[in-house]
């Protein structure tokens, strides 16, 4: 009854190019760090649950078939082919990809090509700083190029991402840091570092923050639930309110990506300040079956103009499968119940519904400009 005809995929990663095997793939499915419990596989949670429910009969096979035959049917069609009849068959007309992550990823000009669809890239601010650093031999020429990087990396952009949550934690001091202690920091960093080394200072993590603020692009932050081990006390969203604060009217819209399990913070947030944003699909893929609750509860608070559709998808093809499968369910189970109930209209329903699929990102991401 409710339609999604186009989505807009608005953060995700390119998909592995090399063939995987049982105990790979299954690496891919969850961000535990060791083996399953005993008698179990990765496959026995929401998300391996949702692989086997939508991507078998993509394949050709019957929905919830075994995990070996469906992985025996993945390799005989090979990497190339399985990949470009999952993502074709996921119903995702534009993907906004992060390319910061390490691995053997497509980039989105391929993601573009196998899925038959658009794809524009997201720059990861981390990484930029990292490279940057690394072919850079002093400190006044890492600050240098490092400001010269970010001002050409948002001229073919859509938007920058930051993993700061994860380095450090969003607790962040709001203000930008000023020049002597940006100095410093870039000092102290270069010194104690080898080539490769992760940034986590949260001087530098501000710095950057703040130089993607100024050059006017969307800024995406991440949120919630994260890598094995991290303090998620520290990625509660509302830690961010001081630094929304101090970026309110200026031009950059903020995007808080994932925030389970603290979507509603993340919703509350949105419904205050006007350049905040909410995605609503990692939440989605990591809850599976239970994944309406999640959307009807960022439904609650974030006005729908705020909200964003995600796959949140990196490695596995199937996950941009899921994550689109999932949104469509919820979407059509949470509003299809209100129309029923007679508490919205059919014509609303429907209409924000393509606002949450593709017309919010296309909107905030500029993707209609020539």
């Amino acid at each position: 009854m409710i339609e999604t005809p186009s989505l807009v995929d608005q953060y995700c990663h390119g998909v592995l190019r090399t063939e995987l095997g049982l105990g790979t793939f299954e690496a891919h499915l969850s961000h535990t760090e060791g083996p399953p419990a005993p008698g179990t596989t990765l496959f026995d949670t929401q998300t391996g649950f949702a692989v086997r429910r939508w991507c078998p009969p993509l394949l050709g096979l019957e929905p919830h078939c075994a995990p070996a035959r469906y992985l025996a049917r993945r390799r005989e069609l090979g990497v190339l082919e399985s990949g470009r009849r999952l993502l074709r068959g996921s119903g995702i007309t534009t993907y906004l990809v992060d390319t910061g992550l390490p691995g053997d990823l497509t980039q989105p000009g391929e993601m573009a090509g196998t899925g038959a669809a658009e794809a524009r890239e997201i720059v990861r601010l981390e990484l930029l700083a990292e490279q940057v650093a690394d072919t850079s031999g002093t400190v006044e020429s890492f600050l240098a190029n490092l400001a010269e990087s970010v001002h050409a990396a948002a001229a073919h952009a859509v938007a920058f991402t930051s993993v700061a949550g994860v380095r450090h934690g969003l607790a962040l001091a709001p203000e930008p840091p000023g020049p002597g202690e940006v100095r410093g920091a870039a000092d102290r960093w270069f010194a104690g570092r080898g080539v490769g080394a992760e940034l986590s200072d949260p001087v530098l993590l501000r710095h950057l923050l703040w130089s993607a603020v100024a050059s006017g692009l969307p800024l995406q932050l991440h949120a919630g639930l994260g890598a094995p081990g991290l303090r998620n006390d520290r990625t509660d969203p509302i830690l961010l309110t001081d630094f929304v604060r101090a970026t309110a009217g200026l031009r950059t819209d903020l995007v808080l990506l994932h925030g389970y399990p603290y979507h509603r913070q993340a919703a509350h947030l949105a419904g205050v300040f006007p350049h905040v944003h909410v995605d609503c699909g990692a939440a989605l893929v990591r809850t599976g079956a239970r994944a309406a609750t999640v959307l009807a509860e960022i439904l609650e608070l974030a006005p729908f103009g705020k909200i964003l559709f995600s796959t949140g998808a990196r490695g596995l093809p199937e996950l941009h499968v899921v994550g689109a499968r999932l949104f469509r369910e919820a979407l059509g189970r949470v509003l299809g119940t209100w129309v029923a109930e007679g508490a919205w209209s059919l014509a609303d329903a429907q209409r924000v519904a393509g606002m949450l699929a593709s017309g919010n990102a296309r909107r905030v991401y500029g993707l209609d400009r020539p």
